[in-house]
């Protein structure tokens, strides 16, 4: 009896921290029983299950935010800017295109990672130049081609089967003469992008070996991302 009492008290006392619970004490035949009243069980596992769907898809958005920008940071994109909108420019720019395309194995050798076709692109900016040059004069054009490696903010882009969600990529952008025609955007490194007649597809055993399979999902169902990287981004913009 005393050992009832002391646990009832106890429990009133800490009544106001849990006030989901309710105790009273009952007189039976076999002496005093302490009955616990759970009022709100059904409440409480309601908020427990919304709590933990709610934690399970917090960690999933962490999860593809950060496979998000672990995929941005291993592309380093091509941007290829005609002299102008007229015809010949256009066609100009896609034959530069096609052959810088066709040498990123040569222009990439060695290249495990972004960092290292990185430092292999600003090594090589001058040859890159020669060689959209050289393409340039074999079809009689005299332009001038400059190539930079900078930071460039991409809308989503499709090539092939796959999509390289929007975002902000490192990006070797080639501008011929006055660069003020319409553009040219792919992947150089990996050298995702074949240039294939009049388009460009994507080169499936590269893709295999150097993403990995979130990734992949990532470049093959850009509609189930697009929202949530959308909200990644806006959160990420907030707290930088």
């Amino acid at each position: 009896m005393d050992f009832v009492r002391y646990f009832h008290n106890l429990v009133r006392g800490a009544a106001p921290f849990f006030r989901f619970v309710i105790i009273r004490l009952k007189t039976g035949d076999n002496g005093y029983e302490v009955i616990i009243l759970k009022k709100y069980t059904t409440l409480i596992f309601t908020w427990g299950f919304i709590l933990a769907v709610l934690i399970s898809n917090i960690i999933s958005f962490i999860g593809d935010g950060r496979r998000l920008d672990e995929l941005r940071n291993s592309v380093l994109r091509l941007h290829i800017l005609a002299d102008s909108d007229s015809e010949r420019d256009q066609e100009l720019k896609l034959m530069v295109r096609d052959e810088l395309l066709s040498r990123s194995g040569e222009l990439f050798s060695g290249a495990e990672n972004l960092q290292d076709a990185e430092a292999l692109a600003e090594e090589n900016l001058a040859l890159i130049e020669n060689i959209a040059e050289e393409t340039l004069r074999k079809n009689g054009c005299n332009d001038s081609v400059r190539a930079v490696l900078t930071n460039m903010n991409f809308d989503e882009r499709v090539y092939g089967d796959i999509t390289m969600p929007a975002g902000e990529y490192r990006a070797l952008r080639v501008e011929i003469g006055s660069a003020q025609g319409h553009n040219w955007w792919c992947v150089m490194y990996p050298p995702l992008c074949i240039p294939a007649a009049c388009f460009v597809e994507d080169d499936k055993q590269t893709e295999e070996e150097l993403f990995s399979d979130e990734e992949r999902d990532i470049m093959y169902h850009p509609k189930k991302y697009r929202v949530r990287f959308a909200i990644w981004d806006k959160i990420k913009s907030i707290l930088s």
